[in-house]
């Protein structure tokens, strides 16, 4: 295997994740090096078809892999089984079988779905994630998480299912708007917060270099041949693969969630997901998570003994981004509390909740609260 892919194991799983410049172009390329098999389904969102759909699937047909398109609408309330159902008939109808395998071509919602249909179809396929977003490349691509949404919560269907190669492309990120952008370094600083102290002062510099605003994005999606366009790549090919390396590392020695080690990855999510549902989905995953970390380090000084000092200097970075530190005041903070009541994140009624006692640091405390959750959120 190519010695620039990080590789990601652990107990029963090992695959790898390219991460580098014009990957899209030579997807079917490198999964060859991986896939023995001939047939897949590419599952993509309407943008993420649009603008790469040919592209992966003009590769995948030159390496003599038979491909099929298959189209769903973007955003989370794909995350369903009744389109799962439909992914599944029109994979049948075309003749897919259990010698086939998945490609997910897209965000976070695509890399869920995706890998839920190949966990499932015909008892398992292999999945191939290509994430075209900076939060899946970082984030959800990694660790084999798949799952679509009830209406009682998020996630609440789902298995793991590791895939077989990841492509991080981050030409695909020149398509993306900086509110986009930002919604994966709300993931990034909350890797920062939990496993590295020193990224988290690395972003803080790299935020001021870049402007809160993305600028230097935007000068280099306007000038592709620009030194700017080419340092800004480097600096986000060396960003995203550090950042699955710490994710890699949680994994790897804990991918089924039971020693509390990956729940680690869990900081912010419990109020970040509960805004989720409280707005049905109207404010972007990064931005509820961004709120749900600002809760966290609130309740992470009343239990952790956190200091109020550190907990400035994750609302500063956050606000760097452009990131969201307080909630809206329309937002219905009961619904809030209601949702997380039902997250799947509590075991056994017993609320499980990230901590941080210091940037670098995290644990899962049994200590917190719904009280102190409740005041948390009051305080946003």
């Amino acid at each position: 295997m190519n010695s620039d892919a990080i590789e990601i194991s652990g107990n029963g799983f090992r695959y790898p994740a390219f991460v580098g410049r014009g990957l899209i172009a030579k997807a079917g390329e490198i999964a060859r090096r991986v896939i023995d098999r001939n047939r897949c389904a590419i599952i993509a969102d309407q943008t993420s078809a649009r603008l790469f759909g040919d592209r992966v699937s003009e590769n995948f047909s030159s390496k003599k892999f038979s491909s099929k398109l298959i189209t769903i609408a973007a955003g989370e309330k794909s995350k369903s089984l009744a389109q799962v159902e439909k992914i599944c008939d029109e994979m049948i109808k075309a003749g897919f079988d259990r010698s086939s395998f998945v490609v997910g071509l897209g965000g976070g919602v695509i890399g869920d779905i995706s890998g839920f249909v190949a966990a499932i179809f015909q008892r398992g396929i292999p999945h191939i994630q290509i994430p075209t977003t900076l939060l899946a490349m970082v984030d959800s691509s990694i660790g084999g998480k798949t799952g679509v949404n009830l209406q009682a919560g998020k996630n609440l269907v789902g298995v793991i299912h590791h895939p077989a190669l990841i492509i991080c492309d981050v030409d695909a990120l020149e398509s993306l708007p900086p509110q986009e952008l930002r919604q994966g370094y709300a993931e990034i600083i909350k890797h920062a917060i939990i496993r590295d102290a020193e990224m988290f002062r690395d972003l803080s510099s790299r935020a001021q270099v870049e402007g809160s605003r993305g600028e230097s994005l935007k000068v280099a999606q306007r000038d592709p041949s620009s030194s700017l366009r080419s340092a800004w790549d480097d600096k986000m090919v060396e960003l995203i693969r550090r950042n699955i390396a710490i994710k890699a590392r949680i994994v790897s020695v804990d991918d089924r969630e039971t020693s509390g080690e990956r729940a680690l990855l869990n900081f912010g999510h419990t109020v970040g997901h509960g805004i989720e549902r409280a707005t049905d989905f109207r404010i972007p995953h990064g931005d509820c998570i961004s709120i749900g970390m600002v809760a966290a380090c609130a309740v992470s000084i009343k239990r952790a003994a956190l200091s109020a000092n550190q907990r400035e200097e994750v609302v500063a970075l956050l606000e760097k981004f452009s990131l969201p530190t307080q909630l809206p005041a329309e937002v219905d903070r009961e619904k809030i509390i209601d949702a997380i009541a039902h997250d799947k994140k509590f075991s056994a009624g017993q609320i499980r909740f990230v901590v941080t006692p210091k940037i670098g640091e995290a644990h899962v405390s049994s200590d917190v609260t719904m009280d102190d959750i409740r005041a948390a959120i009051g305080e946003l």
